[in-house]
Formats: C-alpha cells, structure tokens, sequence
C-alpha cells in the first residue's frame, strides 16, 4: 500500500515540529517531569489554540474531525520531542472512548470542553497488574435509584492527579459498563505511581462508594474500552516511531561530532553497523505506525491484525534503538544530564503501556488464524 501525503498534512507535521522545538526542548522536558502533574497550562492551551486537542473531536463539538492518519502525524512529532502533557489521555483516550460509546448526551457535555482545553479527562480501565482491559473486572457499579456507585481500584491510570474527569470500567448486574466519575466526588483516592518513565504520569484510583453516572449502555463496557484502546494504539504507536528516529539522529550526530584517536567515531565499523542498525529499526517503526494509521483510516478488514504487529514491532525497535542511542554515546550516554536516557525511559513505558509485545505478537497471530 503507498501512502499519499497530502499538502496539509505537511503543513500539519512542519507545524508541530516548530511547536514542539519552541515548547518541548530538554529543559522544558526535565521541568515537567519533576513535577507532580507534567502539566504546562500555556503549551495546553496552545495546544488548544491550535486544533491539536479537538483533533480527534467531530466539527459538530468544536473539534477538527481528522482521523488516525492526521492523529499520527502530531503523535510523531510530540514524540519526538518528548512532549510531557496529558495529551495522549485527554485528546486521544477519551474522544475515542465517547465515539465508541455513542452517547450524544455525554458527547455534547464533554468534548467541546476538551477541544477548547477547558477540561482535562482519561480513562480508567486496568487492573491486577495487566495494562489492558482486564478479563475479570473487579471494579463494580450498583444502581442507586437513578444514579450510580463504583467500588473497586483501577491501575495505570494516565494524569490521575490532573484528570477533573476519569471514566471508569465497571461490572453491573447488566454486563460491564463505563461510568464518568468526577475527580472531587466522595470516595476518590488517588496514588501516584513510581515508574521508569518520568515524563509520563500514571496513578492508582480507588473508588469507594463513589457517585457516578453511566455513559452508554450496560453490557457494552469491554467492547467500548477496546475499540477506543485499539483507536488510541494509532496513535501510540506513532508517538514510539517519532521517539525511535529521534534517538536515532541524536546517535547519528553524536557520532559525527565526537573525535577519537583524531578521527569521527563513526568512521569506526562497530559504530557505522550500529548506526545501521538504528537506522532500520527506526524507519521500520515509522512505516509499520503510518501503515496502522491508514489501515484504521480506510477501516481495512485486516486493521486489527495490521495494529497488533505494529505495536509488537514499534515497543521493540523503539527500546533497541534507544538502548543502542546509550551506547553510542558511550559514558556520558549513562549520565543523568544526558537526554539519551530520557527516551529510553519512554520507550520502556511506552512498551508496556497498553499491553506488552508478546500480547501484541499473540494477538496477531490470533487475528490471522495462526
């Protein structure tokens, strides 16, 4: 399949590469990732000013009404610089969760809000260790007259400290079902996980007795969490392609600059076969991620399948690119003043996120009749 790029999707990607060299360089990275929420108010709301969170939002909202393809282009690039935002749980999570859940109601109250950066919201869906949608939710929901209550604790929550709004996984008598939860109502704790990667924020929820209302239908819970995850992957997957060829260029340069035994260390064959190596890897990622992103677009019988070995292929060539970026910068790679380790921080998070490369790798092989 060959991938047409049309002018404005140039224009699109030339954009938020401008932006997120003015907004997202290192500096600006290592002070949001030391702080509690990862959260800069102006770069969001230029995000906002921009289209970028009401991308994936229909124009009847106030949004773009793009697609994967467009969503893919911006994640490249955010990923790329390392961008520290609740972006991929706000503008990415939850406009594809509400799409899913066809629920005009909750639709017209919420997405408007996101588009115009006046809401921040994610999307609570793993527990028990796993980073999917778990196959036994023990989260739980009862009827309470013509409300709702949620019991139960969720992991792996991304911006749970940020988020106003979290929208929840839970069991009913009717079947699993997604309920939106506000973050000040009674009975809401919320735990800030420690984890490897530092630019991205992921809490623990627990809900005790918690008011809360349904978005949806009963019964449709597990269907609407994994279309909107398989959605959101597009985008994920893109974000690992756009880290994976910017760890690459940093090698690439670094081994033109950096003189040894008064020659470029990459005139050495172990550099220059490491630097292949990285090459190949990261522009691999980029097309298997922009092949996902148009087999989505085009709604392609084989989307699924297509995804699925993306997300194996890109958890892995950003992780080996990233580690070999450390290794071709030698000691300093090591050092904490060095960015290296940032991305492959990222790229550790990022391999696990929504589910590890062998569950990618078998859900492939699943979806292809193996």
């Amino acid at each position: 399949m060959g991938f047409a790029v049309t002018d404005e999707q140039r224009a699109l990607r030339s954009t938020v590469a401008e932006m997120m060299a003015k907004r997202s360089p290192e500096a600006a990275v290592r002070e949001l990732m030391a702080t509690d929420t990862g959260f800069d108010p102006a770069v969001w709301q230029e995000l906002a000013a921009m289209g970028l969170l009401g991308l994936l939002i229909s124009e009847e909202h106030g949004g773009a009404g793009a697609g994967p393809v467009e969503a893919g282009i911006v994640m490249e690039e955010m990923g790329a610089a390392l961008l520290v935002s609740p972006y991929l749980s706000t503008a990415v999570l939850v406009p594809n969760l509400l799409a899913a859940a066809g629920d005009a109601q909750e639709c017209a109250a919420v997405l408007p809000r996101i588009a115009a950066g006046e809401l921040i919201a994610n999307v609570a869906f793993a527990e028990d260790g796993s980073t999917r949608v778990p196959a036994t939710i023990a989260t739980s929901a009862t009827a309470a007259g013509d409300a709702w209550r949620v019991t139960g604790c969720k992991d792996f929550v991304l911006d749970g400290r940020l988020a106003e709004l979290t929208y929840v996984l839970a069991a009913t008598d009717g079947g699993p079902a997604v309920f939106a939860v506000e973050a000040n109502a009674p009975g809401v704790e919320i735990t800030p996980l420690t984890t490897v990667d530092q630019t991205r924020k992921l809490c623990r929820i627990q809900f005790a007795d918690t008011p809360a209302r349904l978005v949806g239908n009963q019964g449709r819970g597990v269907e609407i969490c994994g279309a909107a995850l398989d959605s959101s992957a597009v985008a994920l997957v893109s974000e690992q392609a756009g880290g994976a060829r910017r760890a690459m260029e940093m090698a690439v340069e670094y081994a033109k600059t950096r003189f040894q035994f008064g020659r470029a260390i990459g005139s050495f064959q172990a550099v220059k076969h490491m630097c292949a190596d990285m090459l190949l890897e990261a522009e691999s990622a980029v097309s298997a991620a922009r092949f996902a992103a148009e087999s989505f677009a085009r709604q392609a019988p084989s989307r699924i399948a297509d995804l699925a070995l993306a997300q194996a292929y890109c958890s892995d060539a950003f992780v080996f690119v990233a580690a070999t970026n450390i290794q071709v910068h030698g000691g300093i790679g090591f050092t904490w003043e060095h960015p290296a380790h940032l991305y492959l921080r990222r790229a550790r998070g990022d391999a696990q996120l929504l589910g590890s490369a062998s569950w990618h790798r078998e859900r492939y092989l699943q979806q292809i009749g193996a």
